[in-house]
């Protein structure tokens, strides 16, 4: 069975507190990304929260921030994380449970990389199809229908 670290990519772009939600969208667009995790200004490596494209979208456009606006006004704070020594299947089902479909991968308090379910279904490691984790992830209740 294959490990996070078999798996993940390392070469991960990053964005701090002192850059704005613009920056961090023209990231995303530039490497075709929707994931940015967030570092602490000082220390590249220390983990402080990360932004997605949603997050762009729900806390920032939709409620009229400005580009200009602070990373930390759109970012997600409480964030779950795996270490690169996690079995792979271990990450499907983290990333079913919490219905992500990305992971940072942190080491000793360091980002290191980070972990997709296009990872996890190019890797076809794990027990489980990552068809099945990304089932259980996008599982939404069907609303009901008013008569």
């Amino acid at each position: 069975m294959k490990q996070v670290k078999d798996l993940m990519s390392t070469h991960c772009q990053t964005v701090t507190l002192q850059d704005n939600v613009y920056e961090a969208a023209v990231l995303m667009a530039e490497h075709d990304i929707g994931f940015v995790p967030v570092v602490e200004t000082n220390d590249a490596t220390k983990l402080i929260g990360a932004i997605t494209d949603r997050d762009l979208v729900v806390r920032g456009y939709a409620r009229k921030q400005p580009g200009s606006c602070a990373v930390s006004e759109v970012m997600s704070e409480a964030i779950v994380t795996v270490s690169s020594t996690t079995d792979a299947e271990e990450a499907a089902d983290i990333m079913a449970a919490n219905q992500i479909r990305r992971l940072p991968v942190v080491d000793n308090g360091k980002l290191v990389g980070v972990i997709s379910l296009g990872d996890l279904a190019l890797g076809r490691t794990t027990g489980r199809d990552a068809g099945q984790a990304l089932s259980e992830i996008s599982e939404h209740e069907q609303p009901t229908l008013l008569q």
